[in-house]
């Protein structure tokens, strides 16, 4: 089903750029500041790890896999950024010659996506001189990127705009409310948070933009490739989590049994997939732009398609995703 541009985008572009210099930060001297990671403390709260399904772990070992999972939480982030960087580039060409605010504002996304990028390399270069050596990043960005980039635009943005929505619906419930966390780790995602907030708005401009172009055989063919991305994207926390396990394991885990070993891998691949997958498609806002972009058919089957992804809750409900009209 298609829908109009919003009718105030040039004035919502405006908004975000507005907001863009005001809220801009560097990454030394805001967010660091000469500090260093508090590892008495959790790094990702237990309502995004999970941590605390894992009942028979040790409060220590639950530290432990808090901040294993939160230097992932980091990476994937540096991850996923690759290709919205690369996407925003393309998108913003078709601004270039015409509204500019727009382009302005497709511009600065992009700046600040190649400095968030930057930021969880040196976190991550930071974390990696303070914590037991193995750990590894099972994807490589660029070859995600290139798979990600192979698909249609509508699905890209469909893609991103899911991530950036999540990404302030953690802040905003689990990570900003929680005085439990390492206050570095906690500050880089405060930061981050600020700047994806306009990023959101954009993605939602953009994902509209894109499905005002298409006929209703190139949506149906789009909501396909945003099924594939989102399958890939599983890929991805599979291996992750299976990297991330092993290393804990060999770490932190040394006398648990074969069967609890296998509850940590379950658990952290649940995890994952309610971090990057089910808060995302589950959130409001995302549910409201894509019914309002896809039929009844094509909702169900994207809802057909994140059945198995449903038990991927802290309270494990079903998945359950608004017809479109």
């Amino acid at each position: 089903m298609q829908i109009a541009s919003h009718p105030t985008g040039e004035s919502r572009y405006a908004k975000v750029i507005e907001v863009s210099k005001r809220v801009r930060w560097e990454i030394e001297r805001d967010v660091i500041r000469g500090r260093d990671f508090d590892f008495a403390l959790n790094f990702l709260p237990a309502s995004l790890s999970l941590v605390d399904e894992l009942s028979f772990l040790s409060e220590p070992q639950k530290r432990a896999l808090s901040q294993v999972q939160g230097r992932t939480y980091a990476n994937i982030f540096g991850l996923v950024e690759r290709f919205i960087g690369a996407k925003m580039v393309d998108v913003s060409r078709g601004h270039a010659l015409g509204d500019q605010a727009a382009f302005e504002a497709l511009v600065r996304f992009t700046d600040e996506e190649l400095k968030h990028q930057a930021m969880f390399r040196r976190i991550d270069e930071m974390l990696a001189a303070k914590m037991p050596p193995g750990y590894v990043l099972a994807a490589e960005p660029n070859a995600v990127a290139d798979a990600v980039l192979s698909k249609s635009s509508w699905a890209v943005l469909g893609l991103t705009c899911h991530i950036e929505l999540f990404v302030q619906a953690h802040y905003r419930a689990s990570i900003g409310p929680d005085e439990t966390l390492s206050p570095l780790w906690k500050d880089v995602f405060l930061f981050h948070w600020r700047e994806e907030s306009q990023h959101a708005i954009l993605d939602e401009l953009e994902w509209q933009h894109e499905d005002a172009k298409l006929s209703a055989t190139e949506r149906d063919a789009a909501v396909d490739d945003l099924i594939a991305l989102v399958g890939a994207v599983d890929g991805v926390l599979q291996a992750q989590a299976a990297a991330d396990a092993g290393y804990f394991v060999a770490h932190w885990g040394e006398f648990l049994s074969a069967a609890r070993i296998q509850q940590v891998r379950d658990g952290i691949l649940k995890a994952y997939r309610w971090q990057y997958i089910v808060s995302g498609v589950s959130g409001a806002r995302f549910q409201a732009q894509l019914s309002a972009l896809v039929t009844t058919t094509q909702m169900r089957r994207v809802q057909k398609a994140l059945g198995p992804l449903a038990y991927a809750m802290p309270s494990a409900p079903s998945i359950s995703l608004p017809m479109a009209a």
